[in-house]
């Protein structure tokens, strides 16, 4: 009996064997098959049928059972679109053949398929399932390759099922891979002893999956455990999208409620029971009439940062004072010019106190007075330590001050085997005074772990540039560190370098101070706009000035010296498409994995996600593709000249990075920058967006786009606070 779809379209059932996987996209899960059909089956004039579907595991020579309705595709002519698709094992001999070769069994191929499926014929499966000791009846098959198929078979069975589980929910194959290897071969047992884990555990699982894992197996919608897992993943939310390290505890009831409709009071107890299992902590505001709900880590790491910067200002330092007037002009004598009054009062503040801040925008001096620091201690025999968030930051230090410096995750060093990081509170750094840069970009979570790993006679300068966009992660420590007026600060605001024809420093701080741009038409000039209208010619002129238009003129490698940065990922104009686009223009060729929709090649810029402490690679840090594994679905990817290997399920931490967004070009700087700003970004143009942009180019910056985009940007400077409490704990 056929069904009725909601389209008033017949429902037909369809069955036949995987012939092969066309395409399939591991984050949406759309897959057409083309499906070879039994004589039952077969139509007018072909024994195949393109089917499209939405599934998760499929191999070649499966069979499935398809429940859908034709549709004719103006591209693709007559497609079968499948609202369920089951797949099975597959029965007939040909397909045994095609499943076992199809990639699913590692060392399997279609000749050594061909001499087992010979061998068993029908019974093949049932035998590699229970008895696959028999493979040693299969001729000239040695030991080696059976204990290699026997491996494969059966840790595939555990990983198909998985899969299977993943599938049912929209879990990608990567993630899925994820989960079993942090919960092991009993990952579907644990995650249906408490599926809300996975929120909180498993990065790129949302709440929603979690739920409705949770709904099928049936946990009550205003159960405590899915109340108290909507508070917990309400809290996580506010610290990855607004960087709160805290909310009113009012406000993150009613944002729960809206996520869950569980009652407010049902959600207020489920608040206290995660404050007193340590997981939340509630503090009262100034006035005590409302609370402050904040994670426990998040409030833990505030403390914990303002504890030690305290400790340290109170010890004394474990070297002889410096007369710092004296030792100024020391440095004044030996670089033979005068600092300016500003910077000569941020180095004698930097030598006098444990800790200081140097702040300002760009070319007004901050690299010289860590220069003159670095050489000042130096000239003492003083231990003196470099260090930055990012490895173009800590690169860039390096060579502009003439000392080695490096990344603070590498300062620190992560231990795979204890999960943290080395040099800790129990296991102080090596070093007497401590230089960071680009310190707007430092969280509070990486601060608590720095401060708490710097001896406490030592004494730390800070440098950054509050003007930027603010940490990727929760909190506003540079800020904060400011606002508490207990620490020294210097802001510089004189420009010194790139007088004359440069105009990148000049505009940045036209941005800054809400001033319209400058520009000349000069040929050999440092700062360009670019008009265009529509966002289709700005796409094509961006891939233009990127592919031949900057290399000619400016003798720059477009692959290593040129990056695009938008202010979005989605959207024409986003940099998800804009890579896409440019891909196609210089590495358009060549084998690749396919992953969320995009195409990894061998060549490729590309960029980390996440912090993954294991492979000692970090949010934001670039690399190139050196080799791709198409078999194996894995690649090799080239960091500051150290190799580094992504398999299946590490790929999601990968993006493109021909083009960037701004928040995560943070940190870094190149040769050249091609900014878009088109008002197709209406909602995310704000000033310090904008300054950030132009900041992150050395020699050369192209803005690209509507002249009223750059207009909006530069007049709209409502910055968003974030709801951070260093500022008042130091």
């Amino acid at each position: 009996m056929k069904k009725v779809a909601s389209e008033k379209k017949e429902i037909e059932t369809l069955e036949g064997t995987v012939k092969s996987v066309v395409f399939h996209n591991d984050e949406t899960l759309y897959t057409v098959l083309r499906i070879e059909l039994p004589s039952r089956f077969e139509l007018r004039h072909s024994r195949e049928a393109m089917v499209v579907c939405k599934t998760q595991a499929v191999w070649e020579g499966e069979e499935v059972q398809a429940e859908g309705y034709w549709v004719n595709d103006k591209e693709y002519g007559r497609q079968f679109k499948a609202e369920n698709i089951t797949c099975l094992a597959p029965k007939s001999l040909l397909g045994i053949e095609r499943y076992l070769s199809s990639g699913l069994i590692k060392g399997v191929g279609k000749v050594i398929a061909k001499k087992i499926v010979k061998v068993f014929g029908e019974d093949t499966l049932n035998i590699l399932n229970h008895q696959s000791a028999r493979l040693g009846e299969v001729p000239k098959l040695g030991a080696k390759k059976i204990a290699q198929i026997r491996e494969s078979w059966h840790k595939n069975a555990t990983l198909r099922e998985n899969m299977i589980f993943g599938q049912t929910y929209g879990i990608s194959i990567s993630r899925m891979t994820r989960i079993v290897k942090k919960y092991g071969p009993d990952a579907i047992a644990v995650i249906k002893a408490n599926p809300y884990r996975l929120c909180r555990e498993i990065w790129g699982i949302g709440f929603s999956t979690a739920d409705k894992i949770a709904m099928s197996i049936g946990i009550e919608k205003e159960s405590p455990l899915r109340a108290r897992a909507a508070i917990s993943y309400t809290l996580e939310t506010e610290a990855e999208d607004g960087g709160h390290c805290w909310t009113y505890e009012n406000d993150l009831l009613l944002r729960a409620n809206e996520l869950t409709s569980i009652s407010v009071e049902i959600l207020s107890q489920a608040l206290e029971d995660e404050i007193n299992s340590s997981h939340v902590v509630a503090e009262r505001d100034e006035e005590g009439d409302t609370r402050k709900i904040s994670l426990w880590s998040l409030s833990r790491a505030e403390k914990r940062t303002a504890d030690k910067l305290r400790q340290i200002m109170k010890t004394p330092s474990s070297f002889k004072k410096i007369d710092a007037p004296k030792a100024v002009a020391w440095w004044e004598a030996k670089a033979g010019f005068r600092l300016a009054n500003r910077q000569s009062a941020a180095l004698e503040k930097s030598l006098e106190s444990k800790i200081s801040i140097i702040t300002g925008g760009p070319g007004v001096g901050k690299t010289t007075i860590i220069r003159a620091l670095v050489e000042i201690y130096k000239a003492r025999k003083i231990n003196v330590v470099l260090a930055a968030p990012t490895g173009r930051a800590a690169k860039r230090m390096s060579e502009s001050v003439g000392c080695p410096a490096q990344t603070i995750h590498r300062l620190l060093k992560w231990n795979p085997v204890t999960n943290k990081f080395t040099f800790d509170a129990a296991n102080s750094l090596e070093g007497e005074v401590f230089i960071f840069d680009e310190t707007s970009m430092i969280d509070i979570r990486l601060a608590a772990d720095l401060f708490a790993a710097i001896p406490v006679e030592a004494s730390i300068v800070m440098v950054g540039d509050t003007d930027q966009l603010p940490s990727v992660g929760p909190g506003s420590v540079l800020g904060d560190m400011i606002a508490s007026g207990k620490i020294p600060c210097t802001k510089l605001n004189e420009i010194f370098r790139q007088k004359g024809t440069g105009l990148i420093v000049l505009n940045a701080h036209h941005v800054n101070a809400g001033e319209p741009l400058e520009t000349r038409p000069d040929e050999e000039s440092d700062f360009y706009f670019s008009r265009a209208r529509d966002p289709g010619e700005c796409l094509r002129r961006a891939i233009e000035f990127m592919q031949t238009r900057i290399p000619r003129k400016f003798g720059m490698n477009p692959l290593e010296d040129v990056q695009v940065l938008t202010p979005m990922r989605r959207g024409l104009l986003g940099a998800d498409n804009i890579n896409t686009e440019i891909q196609n223009a210089l590495n358009p060729n060549g084998e690749g994995l396919e992953r969320g929709g995009s195409t990894f090649r061998k060549g490729d810029r590309v960029m980390q996600l996440r912090n993954n402490y294991d492979k000692d690679v970090y949010n934001g840090d670039i690399g190139f593709i050196k080799s791709v594994e198409k078999s194996s679905r894995s690649l090799v990817v080239t960091f500051d000249g150290r190799d580094v290997k992504y398999d299946a399920s590490d790929l999601d931490e990968l993006v493109l990075a021909y083009a960037t967004t701004i928040h995560k070009s943070q940190g870094s700087e190149y040769p050249a920058v091609i900014v878009i700003i088109h008002t197709q970004h209406y909602i995310m143009l704000q000033r310090n967006l904008l300054y950030t942009a132009i900041t992150r180019g050395r020699r050369l910056v192209l803005l690209l786009g509507v002249p009223y985009a750059v207009s909006k940007a530069i007049e709209t400077n409502t910055v968003r606070e974030r709801r951070t409490s260093l500022a008042k704990r130091l």
